[in-house]
């Protein structure tokens, strides 16, 4: 028998999602912020709703129906006004427009497997690690490298080989990192941005869904709405009886921008370069 959350299409998700991400927005300003004057007891945190409709200059009705998630028709120009009003930067903006049906309507698919040319590439960058991730965080591809950091990844179970997975459980990967808390931050947030074409597809509801099973960690995370681009940065990893490996990894992109890609990692110094080396058998 169906229930009521069967009934929910996509546009109902996307909408449901942009109401919370609004509310947590507007709960994150302070009145001061925007040039208000801080009056009066204020039961909740952040900018009353009609606050936020009064900088925005729509109507305070229209407003708190965006915020409720009704099915109402929502413009470019208006998006752009609440953006401003949040004071959203460009990532978070992004999201809005995406969440609001305002992008692409056929936003691009993740081809699921890894062709054997990008997995030759793969593998010729060995010893550094590179591995290869879907939107979805899933790993398809990686190289003898980079099993050093996240453990052997053939004997995991194929969904539980996820990025998001592997960083909130009890995993070598989440061990191995020296600065979890960050790594955990920066991946729900990059994770927020990337779901927003696909909030209404089961895979990645079901990802989520695990993981708040799995980890209160995650729900903490996942409850602040926070969304990230996807950057290139610094991490580094301590692993047994090898001690500190440094690296700086890029994200080098195999199809549009939020699709997939390929992660390598290049050694920051020289003992993180001998270090690995060493662990290759060619030091």
């Amino acid at each position: 028998m169906a229930t009521s959350t069967d009934l929910h299409t996509p546009a109902d998700e996307r909408r449901r999602e942009l109401a919370t991400f609004l509310r947590s927005r507007r709960e994150r300003i302070s009145p001061e912020q925007v040039g208000l004057p801080a009056v009066g007891r204020r039961r909740t945190p952040g900018l009353r709703r009609e606050e936020v409709a009064g900088l925005a200059a729509v109507g305070v009705t229209w407003y708190t129906w965006l915020e409720q998630g009704r099915d109402i028709q929502v413009s470019a120009q208006v998006l752009d006004s609440v953006a401003r009003a949040l004071l959203l930067d460009r990532t978070e903006r992004s999201h809005l427009f995406t969440l609001a049906g305002s992008e692409d309507p056929a936003p691009v698919r993740d081809c699921p497997t890894v062709n054997s040319a990008i997995g030759a590439l793969v593998d010729q960058l060995d010893p550094f690690p590179a591995v290869v991730i879907s939107s979805r965080f899933d790993i398809l591809a990686y190289n003898r490298a980079y099993t050093w950091l996240a453990g052997d990844l053939d004997v995991i179970p194929e969904e539980d080989r996820n990025i998001m997975w592997m960083v909130f459980t009890d995993t070598p990967f989440a061990r191995n990192l020296a600065d979890l808390a960050a790594a955990r931050a920066g991946v729900v947030a990059r994770f927020r941005t990337s779901m927003g074409d696909h909030a209404a597809e089961p895979a990645w509801k079901a990802l989520v869904g695990r993981l708040r099973k799995a980890s209160p960690d995650f729900e903490e995370a996942w409850e602040r709405h926070e969304v990230s681009g996807m950057v290139n940065g610094f991490k580094q990893f301590v692993l047994p009886d090898v001690g500190l490996l440094r690296f700086e990894y890029t994200n080098l992109w195999l199809g549009p921008r939020s699709s997939t890609r390929l992660v390598g990692y290049v050694p920051q110094d020289q003992d993180t370069r001998d270090r690995l080396h060493r662990l290759a058998g060619t030091g």
